[in-house]
């Protein structure tokens, strides 16, 4: 668990951008469910399990300008 979010956290920016497309970013929240595993919280998980079933429709774009602008998801990653 702890693995996969550091490698996620100090991926290439071509990985963080891929995996912000439509298709990819379920990957995100995993990545976003195993964060707030990591830090016991309840909301971040819930924003994560989320996030894997709407992400590819919805959230994806939050994820590709948080990635664009600061090379990494910013937004509700904890």
């Amino acid at each position: 668990m702890k693995d996969f979010t550091n490698w996620l956290d100090n991926a290439p920016f071509i990985i963080q951008l891929l995996f912000s497309l439509p298709i990819l970013n379920f990957i995100y929240g995993i990545y976003r469910a195993l964060k707030g595993l990591q830090k016991n919280n309840i909301l971040l998980i819930i924003v994560g399990i989320i996030w894997i079933f709407a992400g590819a429709a919805i959230f994806w774009i939050i994820d590709l300008i948080s990635v664009i602008l600061y090379k990494k998801p910013v937004v509700l990653v904890g």
